[in-house]
């Protein structure tokens, strides 16, 4: 089995290489990828240091799964190249989730889809991944009619610059910004480029796949995406209105019986999530769920997880699990 990563310098690429470690795939050859400038440097890989490859010789390898994380114009450059050779693409970019060609994968909820045919898979973006996750039990039993989000997003979604943004200005030290404004002691709405409607690209992720991922277009989906100091995880307010009526404890008891989601709420001991409990671990994690009281079968919860591990890494490398156990690569 062999897997390439590609972008594996990155801060994805890496946690890439952790979860494989982690989850013990039964990786017989692993090929890291990155830009020109690595070729030649090494990573380490349980244990053994590997050599970093460039892209072409990556496709002359013909690894049965690439783990792409390496941007936008990387993959829809070089994915059709691995999928010509035979090898299937999970990619970590926004290429291709909303190509009507392609699936757009959490496992949890819509992996019984793929097929063999399908050389091409996108992952999809990390605040979308962790709402969905908790939303499709939910919009299964009870029907989502509308969902108002509001993110707390970590600055690890943007990269390394921004970390280092951060770390610089509580320094007190001036070097690269990675936003066109200080980030330390702040919090910028506005996360990715703005689109035409006045939304930015991040905010309009959330409506587009969570329609394509549930399956429902007729889902109405608003979003505000706000980027803030933190670096353990993306945390979200999620309003939820459904088409029928519900029990709040009937819902609590629901996503505690839902893989991968815990349910953490328990306001007499202060206990509801926060990304500094979710930093490195896979799970979502749910809380702060209540009534709202203001509209007919409303609902409010908060929804924090690690955006480099499930809104990511995981989920990718989940997906690649799921190809190996049911024979699709």
């Amino acid at each position: 089995m062999k897997i390439a990563v590609v972008g594996v310098t990155g801060m994805v690429g890496q946690v890439m290489l952790r979860i494989l470690e982690e989850r013990n795939l039964n990786v017989t050859s692993l090929i890291p990828v990155a830009s020109e400038k690595s070729v030649g440097t090494e990573i380490t890989f349980k244990g053994k240091q590997i050599k970093v490859v460039s892209m072409k010789q990556a496709i002359e390898m013909k690894p049965a799964i690439a783990l792409f994380s390496a941007g936008g114009s990387v993959s829809l450059e070089f994915a059709p190249q691995f999928a010509a050779v035979g090898t299937t693409v999970i990619d970590n970019s926004s290429a291709f989730r909303m190509d009507a060609d392609k699936k757009l994968i959490v496992p949890e909820i819509n992996a019984s889809t793929l097929t063999k045919e399908d050389k091409i898979i996108a992952n999809p973006n990390c605040s979308t991944i962790q709402m969905v996750a908790t939303m499709a039990p939910l919009h299964k039993k009870y029907g989502v009619k509308r969902l108002v989000i509001s993110t707390y997003q970590s600055i690890t979604g943007t990269g390394v610059k921004a970390v280092e943004q951060l770390e610089n200005e509580y320094q007190g030290k001036k070097g690269p910004m990675a936003y066109p404004y200080q980030i330390h002691k702040n919090a910028i709405p506005h996360c990715d480029v703005f689109e035409e409607n006045g939304y930015t690209k991040e905010e309009m992720k959330l409506v587009r796949e969570t329609q394509k991922i549930l399956d429902d277009r007729t889902i109405a989906v608003t979003a505000t995406a706000v980027r803030i100091p933190v670096v353990g995880g993306h945390s979200e307010s999620v309003n939820v209105e459904f088409r029928n009526e519900f029990e709040v404890s009937d819902i609590r008891k629901l996503l505690s019986e839902t893989a991968g989601i815990t349910v953490q709420d328990n306001i007499d001991v202060n206990v509801y999530p926060m990304p500094l409990m979710a930093h490195g671990k896979d799970d979502v994690f749910v809380g702060r769920i209540r009534r709202d009281f203001s509209q007919e079968n409303t609902l409010n919860m908060w929804i924090v997880s690690d955006n480099l591990r499930k809104g990511a890494a995981t989920n990718a490398v989940q997906i690649a699990e799921y190809l190996i156990e049911n024979e699709l690569v």
